[in-house]
Parts: C-alpha cells; sequence; structure tokens
C-alpha cells in the first residue's frame, strides 16, 4: 500500500462523438463547455464522474440508501469523460459530489471556487480507488504484446484515449513515458518513444470507456486502459486479456463534496461511505484497488516490479504544465505532429 501525505435520474454530459481528418480517428477539440440549461431534483445528491466506475457506483448508491445514513436519499448521475465532467461543473454543472480521474480535474473545481482547498485532508489525500495502466489484447494476444516495446511495432495499432479530454489518457501517457525513464532512457529517449507511439494509434476517443467500446468493437490490437476497466469488461463476459507491464504507473482517482451543492450532508455521507470496508469492497469487486489497506489485503493483484507514482515526476501541477499544456506541452507538441490539436 501507498502512504500518501433509490437512483431517481441520469444527467447525460453532452458529448459529440465524430471523427476528424487526419493519421487518427478522434473526438473533436474540446471547447468551452456552457452553463447547463436542465434543472435538477432539488434536496437530491447530484454525482459527477468519470466514465469508468459508473458499474460501482450504481452498486454502492444502493447499498448506501439501505443505510441508516442513506434512507431516503435519492439520487442523479452524471457519468463521461473526466476532462469534460470537470468542465461542466466549473462552466454550472450542478454537483453536490464529484469523482474524477485525477486530482487537477478537482483542482480546477477548487480554484473555482466549487470544492473547498482543504478537500484532500483525509489519510488518504481524497484519493478514494487506485488501479494501474494495463495493455488489453485480442484474445489469445495474437500480437504476442508483453510490454511498452511491443507497442511501437509497425504491426500493431494502438487505442487509447484522448489526453486532452480524458483523465484516463494522460495517466496512459505519464505511464508509457514513465516506464521508458524506469527502463534506464533519457527524458529525450521517452519522449521519442511517445512519438513513436502516437504513430501507431488508430483512434483517440473523449473517454477511457469510449476507448473501451472502439477496441470491443474490433478497432486497434492493443488498448492502453485501466487494469480495473479490463476487470469490469472481463466480469460483463468480453473475452479481453490483458498484460500488467513491468514498470507501469499508480492511477489515483480523487473524489470531494462540493461547497455550492443542495444536498450537503447527505453528499458528505456519502463520500464517507465510499471509505467504509463496505464500500471499499464494491470498489474492489469491480476491478478497482482498495486504498482501505485492510480491504485491500482481501484481494490479489499483480504487483509489478516497477510501480511508480506521477509524484516521481513532480505531481500533477508539473506533468500538466509541462506534458500537457496546451500552447507548450511536450505531449501536445507531438500531437500537434500528426494533427492533433487540444
Amino acid at each position: 500500500m501507498w502512504k500518501r501525505t433509490s437512483m431517481t435520474g441520469v444527467l447525460s454530459a453532452a458529448l459529440v462523438v465524430a471523427f476528424a481528418g487526419g493519421a487518427i480517428a478522434q473526438s473533436p477539440a474540446p471547447t468551452p463547455t456552457p452553463a447547463p440549461s436542465f434543472e435538477t431534483q432539488p434536496g437530491a445528491v447530484t454525482l459527477v464522474a468519470y466514465s469508468t466506475p459508473r458499474e460501482a457506483f450504481e452498486l454502492l448508491i444502493e447499498q448506501f440508501q439501505a443505510t441508516e445514513a442513506g434512507a431516503g436519499v435519492e439520487f442523479e448521475t452524471s457519468f463521461g469523460a473526466s476532462g469534460d465532467q470537470s468542465r461542466a461543473v466549473a462552466a454550472g454543472l450542478p454537483a453536490d459530489i464529484v469523482d474524477f480521474s485525477l486530482e487537477p480535474d478537482i483542482t480546477r473545481l477548487v480554484d473555482a471556487g466549487i470544492i473547498a482547498p482543504d478537500w484532500n485532508a483525509n489519510e488518504h489525500a481524497g484519493i478514494v480507488t487506485d488501479s494501474v495502466v494495463v495493455l488489453a489484447t485480442r484474445p489469445g494476444n495474437p500480437k504476442n504484446i508483453q510490454g511498452w516495446d511491443d507497442l511501437i511495432r509497425e504491426d500493431v495499432s494502438v487505442i487509447t484515449p484522448n489526453p486532452f479530454t480524458s483523465g484516463g489518457a494522460m495517466w496512459n501517457i505519464m505511464a508509457a513515458y514513465g516506464a521508458q525513464i524506469k527502463a534506464g532512457k533519457t527524458e529525450a529517449e521517452a519522449l521519442d518513444y511517445l512519438a513513436k507511439l502516437f504513430a501507431r494509434v488508430s483512434v483517440l476517443d473523449k473517454s477511457a470507456r469510449e476507448s473501451l467500446q472502439t477496441f470491443l468493437a474490433g478497432q486497434g490490437d492493443v488498448l492502453i486502459t485501466y487494469e480495473n476497466e479490463a476487470i469490469i469488461a472481463q466480469q460483463k463476459g468480453e473475452d479481453l486479456p490483458y498484460v500488467v507491464p513491468d514498470a507501469t504507473i499508480l492511477i489515483e482517482n480523487p473524489a470531494a463534496v462540493t461547497l455550492n451543492g443542495d444536498a450537503p450532508d447527505a453528499a458528505k455521507a456519502f463520500l464517507d461511505y465510499l471509505y467504509t470496508p463496505e464500500g471499499q469492497t464494491v470498489f474492489g469487486d469491480k476491478g478497482y484497488r482498495p486504498v482501505v489497506a485492510e480491504v485491500a489485503a482481501n484481494y490479489s493483484y499483480p504487483a509489478p516490479a516497477n510501480l511508480f507514482t506521477i509524484a516521481d515526476f513532480g505531481g500533477w501541477g508539473e506533468v500538466r504544465s509541462t506534458f500537457f499544456d496546451k500552447e507548450n506541452g511536450l505531449v501536445t507538441g507531438i500531437l500537434a505532429g500528426i494533427g492533433v490539436e487540444p
């Protein structure tokens, strides 16, 4: 373990899936998110989350409503690409509690005065689930994908989301980059690897869940994804084997309550429930690595030889500025070279 310092409605994020011209099929570049025009039900807990934990939250809400704290509490939910969801809340999408792929999507709402600056003051630093980046393959692994080096072969087509909309994509990219550093390569060599990797990417979807759907529909030879996404697909009956690389990144997913929701007490009670053994067990059963040690001990996960964290690269503040800044980011420059703009 790492030490860290009744459902009444479903709200849909306005996500438009299209294909842009060029070498990589992709969703359109993100545009300023307008404030939503719909109204929520007064007093219901509105959960706005990234795409992958939908199945976990369906069960978590049901179990929470069976507790004394959750009795009579109603929920509304919205799931979508993490960056899109965060921008929507910043633009006015109602939310009582948010669960995002990565910390900067929370930080955006702290800066907007929507989430308290001390949102991450608990013993888990505000992280509610962990996972790792893995490589999902076709049944039988016909391309014999064993690690990151295989992804830049000329006979391999890769699926991963767009980092300008998807938090999962940023995790994927930093996993690929960090694996090169762990292998003893220089920063320049690691960036060269990313350029070669994106030359093999055939589709850039808006979210990790959309990339999974694209892969299951038959496109690509390998999908860079969350471990939990591969596990939930298997639980749904999909034949989706995956490889845990020897070097990969620890994914840390944050959750927080908002300051402007209309059900603050119920939202806080629900957030607290997510850290209970019961709540963490739901996450564990859905493929996440629980952050509560005594619950994590009940699961057996592969232990990568070189498991690193985003802190190894200075934390998300530095990583976002260095790699993903829309003007000068290193990854932004790589993608611009193949026609993908933020």
